[in-house]
């Protein structure tokens, strides 16, 4: 669902990035990992697991899931929490795959 305050920025094509990879988009005040799936499915988190700050965008994609490059946190692509036993969470933010081209709401991901 788009809101008339939503402005979303044009990330490029869906091929730059890499299937269960991972690439970021840096702001003023946060760094964001846009991710793909093996099923072409894509989500952004911020760059930081919620344990001790690791770049999630150097972990391993599997399903919808991460794996933390520091520690093997799982955390869910869609929700940004951690799972099993666990606890914490990455921020989420609104992106969209429209015409193979990708899309996240800059109104939300700029916001602090």
């Amino acid at each position: 669902m788009t809101h008339e305050t939503d402005y979303w920025f044009d990330l490029g094509p869906i091929q730059a990035i890499p299937k269960r990879g991972a690439r970021t988009v840096s702001l003023p005040r946060r760094e964001i990992a846009v991710f793909r799936t093996a099923n072409d499915e894509v989500f952004a988190l911020e760059n930081r697991c919620p344990h001790k700050g690791g770049p999630l965008s150097d972990g391993i994609v599997h399903g919808r899931k991460v794996a933390c490059p520091l520690h093997n946190w799982i955390i869910d692509l869609e929700s940004g929490a951690a799972t099993g036993a666990d606890q914490g969470c990455a921020r989420s933010f609104p992106i969209k795959v429209e015409n193979d081209r990708v899309f996240i709401d800059m109104g939300v991901a700029a916001a602090p």
